[in-house]
């Protein structure tokens, strides 16, 4: 497992800000960004304090996990769903690995 503590970013607005500011991240904790399609998504780390592990998801699958430096990060990748963690939490999650994002109603 690797979140408990999951926020999903479903508004423009939470999904602009994303991490933004954060200075701190619980161990266990999770940012998704859930979309309609799958498309090509950047994820810039301006204004972000605390390095990220972030992983591109498409149809479940990993297309990309990319560590990425407070304020200096970039990368982009194909994908309907996108996971940011603590760095170091996704050490051994490779593209092609299945992710499965369990609502805490079902789970």
């Amino acid at each position: 497992m690797l979140a408990t503590d999951v926020d999903v970013a479903d508004s423009f607005v939470s999904q602009t800000r994303g991490l933004m500011g954060k200075r701190r991240l619980p161990d266990s904790y999770a940012l998704v960004f859930r979309f309609d399609t799958t498309k090509t998504r950047d994820v810039h780390m301006l204004f972000v304090f605390v390095s990220l592990d972030v992983l591109w998801i498409a149809d479940g699958v990993v297309t990309r996990v990319e560590r990425l430096r407070p304020w200096r990060g970039f990368a982009r990748e194909e994908a309907d769903c996108i996971v940011e963690l603590p760095a170091g939490t996704a050490d051994g999650v490779e593209p092609g690995d299945r992710i499965v994002l369990e609502d805490e109603t079902t789970a």
